[in-house]
């Protein structure tokens, strides 16, 4: 009995892409859900005859990820001005073009994904298959390796298993069945030693400023929101740490966690997956300003910091947050006018 769906007639429209001397490029924005489809899908496309190469749009800096990378072997590049032109076939996994500004224009093959669909951006490709219903991609790609028969070596079942831990936390947040036989079917095959030692390293010691930011900064909307807005991050990867961390707080239900990087306002959002749906509020808060979606439990923007016209990027978060018509104006004014408890170095807002 087949522990996943059969596949065969389906995979057959995939692999049919695939030719010997083949050159192809797996473009992502690495998180390790990404970088563990990436790995799979690079180990199907080798498994035809092909090479397959990775690279990644964004910069790299949270502990557990090197730390993935570094003990996987992982083979990744960062995506650079005429890379592309190396490669003749291109595909995406865990994301879809539109997501992300810094995805290169490109024809792709292949898009695989669990994102919801958006339909003002259809994803157009050779071979497509997005199930929103999934936890994870790499759910979807372990699906992929069973049916086409290839078992998985230590450091790919390892990759694939972390994927699905972080991307359901740990089953607390979305998944499905699918995401649940992957686990204990890659189980079997992955590293409990080099699974402990990725999940072990949390943040580097320098990202222990922007805590003591977002205490300082935190502004409690209603009686179970948190904004903090900690200024500017050496990278976007310290805002995902601070929304997991502060959504743990009892009484909580969601948070939203913002900082600037480079010419970008970044805010990354969380909730219990209870009442909200952040990514359809990260979506209605800030999709008017740039790029902004995500998952029940999990959301995420960006915007040009010019296109706030010179507005304080804390003030225009909670007027977003706390749906003013007007983004602009003082902090103490906007907790008056809304069901906002601020609170800036220690001090209640009146």
């Amino acid at each position: 009995m087949a522990i996943f769906r059969v596949l065969t007639e389906k995979l057959a429209g995939l692999t049919g892409l695939m030719r010997p001397q083949q050159r192809w490029l797996i473009v992502i924005n690495a998180d390790p859900d990404a970088i563990g489809s990436a790995m799979a899908l690079r180990q199907i496309i080798r498994s035809r005859g092909a090479q397959a190469d990775i690279a990644h749009v964004n910069e790299i800096s949270r502990p557990d990820n090197l730390t993935m990378i570094h003990s996987l072997r992982i083979p990744l590049a960062r995506l650079t001005p005429g890379m592309t032109g190396l490669y003749q076939h291109f595909a995406m996994v865990d994301s879809q073009p539109h997501h992300c500004t810094e995805f290169p224009p490109l024809d792709y093959d292949v898009i695989l994904d669990h994102h919801p669909l958006d339909p003002r951006h259809p994803v157009q490709a050779k071979y497509v298959e997005i199930h929103p219903e999934y936890g994870s991609c790499s759910a979807l790609l372990t699906e992929y390796l069973y049916n086409l028969g290839i078992v998985p070596g230590k450091l790919l079942a390892t990759a694939l298993l972390y994927a699905i831990k972080t991307d359901t936390m740990t089953f607390e947040r979305h998944f499905c069945d699918t995401d649940v036989k992957a686990f204990s079917y890659l189980s079997k095959y992955a590293d409990k030693m080099l699974l402990r030692r990725i999940v072990h390293s949390d943040f580097h010691r320098r990202w222990l400023k922007f805590f003591s930011r977002a205490f300082a900064r935190a502004r409690y909307i209603g009686r179970e929101g948190f904004l903090a807005y900690v200024g500017k991050v050496e990278n976007p990867d310290v805002l995902v740490v601070l929304a997991d961390f502060f959504l743990r707080v009892h009484g909580l239900s969601w948070d939203c966690i913002a900082g600037q990087y480079g010419d970008k306002l970044v805010a990354v959002m969380r909730s219990d997956g209870l009442r909200r749906d952040m990514g359809k509020k990260a979506h209605a808060w800030f999709g008017d300003y740039g790029s902004a979606g995500g998952h029940m439990m999990a959301g995420r923007a960006e915007m040009d910091i010019a296109r706030l016209d010179g507005r304080d990027p804390e003030q225009f978060l909670l007027a977003r947050l706390t749906g003013r018509a007007n983004p602009s104006g003082a902090g103490h004014r906007a907790a008056k006018e809304h069901p906002v408890q601020a609170q800036s170095e220690g001090r209640q807002a009146p």
